[in-house]
């Protein structure tokens, strides 16, 4: 009997004992489902919906309702100038629409440098900025770089003309952006184009300026690098620089002063020196 009651309470131990290993267990293991839910949950990145295109949007094209979708974005990561509402996009509504003055790539979002306002047609206008004025600027294959500029690019302007008796080259305006080469302003343009005028963005002053230097010399362009930063300074070459040629200065001998005046010796006049006043 003593036998049978032992072997009952060691089994009982023994299930209790599975019972508490088996809870442990299942605790455990619902502790490790729980912080990887909290982990996945710390991963999660908030996004809002912003308009993307749904095709591929060449330069010039409408951007209508049917050419653009919502998509989630992240939010820390939104780029400057996307359109979060249909009222934003299409602020005349959607029988009015936008002209991309880029070209998007499918599922691009819609961008504010890269669109026309709602109804306004692609041109030179569309790409001047508040207070700025487009003058156009005659080249040809050696002062246009040689049919590498496109509109976007940055240029320094210098005139050849003459100054006095020397043939002089001189930087006028520096930094100008072009934003059109010949009728074309599509800065995603593929191929060098030959061109015959480029147009500048330029101030009103600016417009004086270059007007005058073109009808009375020679205009030439030089291409920015896009990561320059470096404002070129006062730069002109005449022919003396070039070649390294220097002149002696004329020095003009100024006569010495005589100062003279008239007396009367019986019936002659004579001139007699004096001392000249200060």
């Amino acid at each position: 009997m003593r036998m049978v009651f032992g072997l009952v309470l060691v089994l009982g131990v023994a299930l209790a004992a599975f019972a508490v290993y088996m809870a442990k267990g299942y605790v455990d293991s619902y502790q490790a489902r729980l912080e990887a839910e909290r982990a996945q949950l710390a991963r999660i990145v908030p996004t809002v919906e912003v308009y993307v295109t749904n095709r591929q949007i060449k330069y010039g094209e409408e951007i209508g309702k049917d050419d653009v979708r919502r998509i989630k974005w992240p939010e820390d990561s939104l780029p400057e100038g996307v359109f979060r509402t249909e009222e934003e996009l299409f602020p005349k509504g959607t029988g009015i629409p936008r002209r991309a003055t880029r070209q998007f790539e499918k599922n691009e979002p819609v961008l504010a440098a890269k669109v026309t306002e709602p109804g306004r047609i692609v041109g030179i206008t569309s790409r001047l900025s508040r207070g700025m004025r487009a003058f156009a600027i005659k080249v040809d294959a050696t002062s246009g770089v040689s049919g590498f500029l496109r509109p976007g690019d940055v240029v320094d302007v210098y005139w050849t003309g003459r100054i006095l008796d020397q043939n002089v080259t001189k930087l006028i305006r520096s930094g100008l952006k072009l934003i059109a080469v010949d009728q074309k302003t599509d800065i995603d343009q593929d191929g060098a184009v030959i061109a015959r005028t480029v147009t500048v963005e330029v101030t009103p002053e600016d417009v004086a300026a270059l007007a005058q230097a073109q009808a009375t010399g020679r205009l030439s362009l030089s291409l920015v690098g896009n990561a320059e930063d470096v404002v070129s300074g006062k730069i002109e070459i005449d022919q003396d620089k070039l070649l390294g040629i220097k002149r002696e200065a004329v020095v003009e001998t100024v006569p010495d002063r005589v100062c003279t005046i008239r007396q009367r010796k019986g019936t002659e006049i004579v001139e007699v020196e004096i001392n000249c006043p200060d």
